[in-house]
């Protein structure tokens, strides 16, 4: 006897699910409870005000009952707008804190730039055996006896030109009214007491402003080198912890090479600060003994003025030369052309012999480069900007030459 034994997804009580009917889901549940399911959690998100706080519910798949939430804002053209007006007012901002602090970003490059070219008297001290600390005091003690001594060669002299002018103006005023022809035109249009009323109520108050205005850039002067020595100080210090603290700012793979290239750039910058230095020194002592030869008044002044101005990179040793030139021709004469001669052979054996020689080590710089990097830097800068122009070029020729020269030779 056999049984007849039908298999269950044949049976027409269970109908499978391709022949489910259009609305059904396919674990078996009718649209009709997906609808029902909705609307159950329809109500409980309607329901969702009306709790009690505390009692928020959630809905259909971790929806909040507040409802689902909406496209996100960042893609807006609103909130673009927004954030590139606030990137743009904050680069506005940015760039009027740089201009207002410009003053003290150059004080402290200069600051920077004077203790790279310090560095190597300090490590020329620490070969010699000398610990690093006092190294750095005794070049530091240097500096500021430099600075003293050039204050007290022109300082005096000034102060008794000026203590001499005042001192003989009234007998100038006398010698004046004495004279004939002056007598003459005082009595007829009054000239001497229009002049000292003129003096009285107009010039002695310009003086007396002038006098504070000149004390006050006095001052402000004292407090910006005084300020300058300091950072200098400070730089010359810690060069070696800022310089290992930049270097790990680089990729490790690029840190040896960086390193290298960081080197002979402050090398660079230190040859061309001790060298520029040299020059001014041999300019100052030659003109200091040829003044002196001559018997020009002032001489240890003016030859710290020719000295002090043959820093500059270019138009520096004219400018001296003409100072100096002027005061000897107020001396005499002779005593001026002469000074313009000396000036005049001097220059150029400085152009032409000194400053090769003592700069070949220091900078590789071709001379039409350094007179673009010159006045590129004056015209931006001033003179601190012609002073740093020439070793800054130095550092990108020597960037381009060891790293995009070779790149593009390998491509």
């Amino acid at each position: 006897m056999s049984a007849d034994v039908t298999p269950h997804h044949d049976s027409p009580e269970a109908p499978s699910s391709s022949d489910a009917p259009p609305g059904a889901t396919p674990g078996g549940a009718s649209s009709d409870a997906t609808a029902g399911g909705a609307r159950s959690g329809a109500a409980s998100a309607d329901a969702a005000p009306h709790a009690a706080p505390g009692e928020l519910h959630q809905g259909r798949a971790g929806t909040a009952a507040h409802g689902l939430p909406g496209r996100p804002f960042g893609r807006g053209p609103f909130l673009f707008g927004l954030v590139g007006g606030l990137g743009v007012l904050t680069a506005i901002a940015i760039a009027q804190m740089v201009v207002a602090s410009l003053s003290v970003i150059i004080l402290v490059v200069v600051a920077m730039f004077l203790a790279v070219g310090l560095n190597p008297a300090v490590e020329a001290l620490q070969r010699a055996g000398a610990a690093r600390r006092w190294a750095i005091s005794i070049v530091f003690a240097g500096v500021i006896v430099c600075f003293v001594l050039f204050g007290l060669a022109i300082v005096p002299p000034v102060s008794k030109e000026l203590t001499d002018f005042v001192a003989a103006v009234p007998d100038y005023v006398k010698e004046l009214s004495n004279h004939p022809a002056l007598r003459s035109l005082d009595a007829d249009y009054q000239i001497l007491p229009k002049l000292a009323g003129f003096v009285t109520n107009t010039l002695a108050p310009s003086l007396a402003s002038g006098v504070v205005g000149a004390g006050l850039v006095v001052l402000d002067g004292l407090f910006t080198t005084v300020t300058l020595l300091v950072l200098m100080l400070y730089f010359l210090g810690s060069l070696h912890t800022i310089k290992a603290y930049l270097l790990r700012l680089v990729p490790a793979s690029r840190r040896e090479r960086t390193a290298a290239l960081s080197e002979q750039i402050l090398d660079g910058i230190g040859g061309y600060v001790a060298g520029n230095v040299l020059i001014s020194v041999i300019a100052g002592v030659v003109a200091w003994i040829f003044l002196s030869v001559l018997g020009v008044r002032y001489a240890l002044a003016l030859a710290l003025v020719v000295a002090l101005t043959d820093l500059i990179p270019l138009v520096g040793a004219t400018i001296g030369a003409v100072l100096v030139t002027g005061v000897a021709l107020l001396q005499s004469l002779p005593l001026g052309i002469a000074c313009a001669v000396f000036f005049l052979v001097y220059q150029q054996i400085e152009n032409y012999l000194i400053y090769p020689r003592v700069m070949k080590r220091s900078v590789d710089v071709t001379p039409a480069v350094t007179v673009i990097a010159a006045l590129v830097g004056g015209a931006l800068l001033g003179i601190v900007g012609a002073l740093l122009a020439i070793p800054v070029a130095a550092a990108i020729a020597l960037i381009i030459r060891e790293i995009v020269l070779p790149r593009q030779a390998r491509s």
